[in-house]
């Protein structure tokens, strides 16, 4: 049985940033949770980050960029790439199925295990099985509102959950 789950959306206006999930965990046909949480802060709390995937591999990843944030200062970048090599790379990490949404006060990354790191164009990314709608519905948001980062958060994880059946409306934020 396949785990599918998440919808992580992060939306960068006027300074801010706002990371938002959604509460849902599926297995095959049934959901498991329906308030799972899906997003940290790490960094002293200057870091957000989300996962999309295998639970259990996303805390690792969590504690391995904990590790590399300390390590490079708080350098998100620096950390992000270190992170991607080690995943890569150690026959442990290169078994993990989850993907990392992260970001700062200055950038948002998305971070994969075939050594991907990635800054998106706009002030929009998105993983998860609902991540295309949501990052559709954000980009649009952002382009055609005045909306705050928050509230287009919350509206892309919504209409997400409109249409994607592995996201629900129990929905959790963060911002900086």
């Amino acid at each position: 049985m396949r785990v599918r789950s998440t919808t992580v959306v992060c939306v960068r206006r006027d300074g801010k940033v706002a990371l938002g999930a959604d509460g849902q965990v599926t297995m095959d046909k049934v959901v498991l949770k329906h308030g799972a949480r899906k997003l940290r802060r790490l960094g002293d709390g200057q870091v957000l980050a989300g996962f999309a995937g295998a639970t259990a591999d996303a805390f690792t990843l969590f504690e391995k960029f904990e590790g590399k944030l300390k390590e490079y200062g708080k350098n998100l970048p620096r950390a992000a790439v270190e992170l991607a090599k080690d995943w890569r790379t150690d026959r442990y990490l290169r078994r993990l199925e989850a993907l990392l949404l992260v970001a700062d006060a200055e950038r948002t990354l998305i971070l994969s295990g075939t050594g991907d790191v990635v800054e998106p164009d706009e002030g929009v990314a998105a993983i998860g099985s609902g991540g295309p709608f949501a990052q559709a519905a954000a980009s649009v948001l952002l382009k055609h509102s005045q909306l705050q980062a928050r509230q287009i958060c919350e509206e892309a994880l919504r209409t997400a959950a409109r249409i994607c059946i592995y996201t629900n409306e129990q929905l959790t934020f963060e911002e900086l």
